[in-house]
């Protein structure tokens, strides 16, 4: 098989999705295996090695097959993947509404113009935030989503910094912040969002309030 007709995944299953403008609706999750990054708070380390390769007419199959008619793409990094973006393409045209949950680092200047993207822009506190792709705000459109993951109060102002640096409200009106899980308080973020009228949407990542937070495949 070849790496556009297969991909190597660690699971697919079906639950609500915990984060974004969708959070809340019933979603499918094809989680691919294998990134190129170390997020210091990254929840899905157990993606980063192992996983099957499937032919990539499987892995539709198995998605389409849960019902939903949401269905993300999500890993570890899913755009590592050359078969990821001809499987986004296949579950558009099936009729899925498609999202792509990016790290920043990878270009999405490839993925199919119906799928919205969820991408990353990485702070500080990641350790990886020299990784950022920058290039990549050229293709982020209205339908797509910024995500920034904040730890402390120094990823607050530099979140705060980009967006007005690169002027980010001009290219999408969904700019998330969150919280590193256990690490920064949502109700601090809160805080200071509200002293600062930043106009984006403070997300919880609802699954961990659902299930336990280190629960997998839910």
């Amino acid at each position: 098989m070849s790496k556009e007709d297969s991909l190597v995944i660690h699971e697919i299953y079906a639950s609500i999705q915990g984060e974004s403008t969708f959070a809340g609706l019933p979603c499918t999750f094809v989680r691919t295996t294998g990134c190129n990054l170390r997020c210091a708070w990254c929840d899905t380390t157990q993606a980063f090695y192992g996983g099957t390769r499937m032919p990539r007419a499987d892995v539709l199959a198995k998605a389409l097959a849960t019902g939903t008619s949401l269905v993300e793409l999500t890993g570890g990094e899913p755009l590592l993947q050359p078969g990821s973006f001809p499987l986004m393409t296949e579950l558009c045209d099936a009729g899925r509404t498609v999202l792509v949950e990016t790290s920043g680092e990878a270009d999405v200047s490839n993925v199919d113009k119906r799928v919205h993207k969820i991408m990353d822009l990485k702070a500080p506190g990641s350790g990886e935030s020299a990784r950022n792709r920058w290039s990549n705000l050229d293709h982020i459109g209205a339908g797509d989503e910024l995500k920034f993951v904040l730890s402390n109060r120094t990823d607050y102002e530099w979140m705060r910094a980009t967006i007005e640096t690169y002027s980010l409200a001009s290219r999408t009106p969904h700019l998330l912040a969150s919280t590193v899980f256990g690490k920064l308080a949502t109700k601090q973020l809160v805080n200071w969002v509200m002293e600062d009228q930043l106009n984006v949407r403070v997300q919880l990542q609802m699954h961990k309030y659902v299930w336990a937070p280190e629960a997998q495949g839910v």
